[in-house]
């Protein structure tokens, strides 16, 4: 059986659960939605199945009914995976170890810290350890501008646009450029989509920011740099927004497969 974790934030008008859905009904495949807020994982019967989480609440209950499941079920993306993304500190530092390009950052308790890096970069974008949707993210460009600690702070890359790859089992499967007059092209804050192609850079570099964070599946966050792609960061419950390529189709092939494995 396949069951599926709502992303809390459809809308009729942009239902990523419901597009996944209506491919699987297309395919005759059985699926059962997944209220993890109405369950106890110590006491469930679900056991052998494969879990999808399209999106969940970032709170304590949600997760750990997730781990537990994922403990006698295939859950996809892995709970480790959803929390690695969820973090951007705990990405950033799976893509320096895995030596993959990401813009100079810096996390710390410490204000001197702080107003020492940004001295060096003389304007740094300051973004909410947990956040999603491009909410908080600021230009910071003097001492003053700087919020409460802990501080996660990038160097700023100039730029006019990013790009969000879309990438199922190490394959980049579908690309947007994103465009905003604003600091962050996130759509949810008015950027604009259009689809691209995939060149072997944006290839490469965003499945090795999936392999790096441990997701069968995620969306990339890429910004242009000197010719290649520099990785801001990867989502763990990723939307398609303005994708051409049938990203629902893709996703409901691929949960069948892996519900075909569990069953082997």
């Amino acid at each position: 059986m396949i069951r599926i974790v709502p992303k809390p934030t459809d809308t009729p008008g942009d239902n990523s659960t419901g597009a996944v859905i209506r491919e699987l009904r297309r395919e005759g495949v059985a699926f059962s939605l997944l209220d993890l807020d109405t369950i106890d994982p110590l006491a469930s019967p679900i056991t052998g199945d494969t879990i999808w989480v399209c999106g969940m609440k970032q709170d304590i209950h949600q997760f750990e009914c997730l781990d537990v499941l994922s403990m006698e079920n295939n859950v996809v993306n892995s709970p480790d995976a959803i929390a690695t993304c969820a973090s951007k500190v705990k990405t950033t530092a799976l893509l320096l170890k895995s030596g993959i390009p990401s813009p100079e950052t810096l996390f710390t308790a410490s204000r001197p810290l702080a107003e020492e890096f940004l001295a060096r970069h003389g304007g740094v974008v300051s973004k909410p350890v947990y956040g999603y949707d491009g909410i908080d993210v600021r230009m910071v460009s003097s001492p003053g501008d700087l919020r409460e600690a802990p501080y996660y702070l990038q160097e700023y890359v100039e730029n006019d646009r990013d790009y969000r790859v879309f990438v199922i089992e190490g394959r980049a499967v579908g690309a947007i450029c994103r465009r905003s007059p604003h600091l962050t092209h996130n759509i949810h804050q008015g950027g604009i989509g259009t689809p691209v192609e995939i060149d072997p850079a944006m290839q490469e570099i965003a499945a090795g920011a999936a392999e790096a964070v441990g997701a069968d599946y995620c969306g990339v966050d890429l910004l242009p740099l000197n010719g290649g792609y520099t990785v801001l960061e990867v989502n763990g419950t990723p939307n398609w927004h303005c994708m051409a390529a049938p990203i629902p189709s893709l996703m409901a092939r691929y949960l069948i497969g892996k519900e075909q494995e569990s069953r082997r």
